[in-house]
C-alpha cells in the first residue's frame, strides 16, 4: 500500500482544514487507517482512526473538533479539522493497518504503512 498526503497549510486559529490520504492497491477498504501527528524533538501522536467497518477514534485533544472519514470507492481517507488551535500544528501523517486489537489503532507500531507526511500551521 502506498499513501499520499495532501491538504495541509496555513490557517489561523478558529479555521479548518481538510486533509486527504489517498492509498494505492485493490485491498484499501479492508485496511484500518490513522492520523497522527509529530512536532520536532518529539513522539508521533495519534489523532484519528477508521477501522474499515466505519468505527472511528479519536485522541481527547481533538474529539469533537476532528472528524476522520473515509470512501472506500476513492481510496482515500480524509481528517476534517476544525476550531484549529496553535498546538495543532505538526506535521500530519497518515497510515495503513490490515488490523486493529483493542487500542491497537493508537499506537503507531501497528501501522505498517505511512504516508510523507503535510504540514499543518495554525497561527494566534
Amino acid at each position: 500500500v502506498q499513501l499520499q498526503a495532501s491538504g495541509g497549510g496555513l490557517v489561523q486559529a478558529g479555521g479548518s482544514l481538510r486533509l486527504s490520504c489517498a492509498a494505492s492497491g485493490r485491498t484499501f477498504s479492508s485496511y484500518g487507517m490513522g492520523w497522527f501527528r509529530q512536532t520536532p524533538g518529539e513522539e508521533r501522536e495519534f489523532v484519528a482512526a477508521i477501522k474499515w467497518s466505519g468505527s472511528t477514534y479519536y485522541a481527547d485533544s481533538v474529539k469533537g473538533r476532528f472528524t476522520i472519514s473515509r470512501d472506500n470507492a476513492k481510496n482515500t481517507v480524509y481528517l476534517q479539522m476544525n476550531n484549529l488551535k496553535p498546538e495543532d500544528t505538526a506535521v500530519y501523517y497518515c497510515a495503513a493497518a490490515q488490523s486493529f486489537y483493542g487500542d491497537s489503532y493508537a499506537y503507531a507500531r501497528q501501522y505498517a504503512y505511512w504516508g510523507q507526511g503535510t504540514q499543518v500551521t495554525v497561527s494566534s
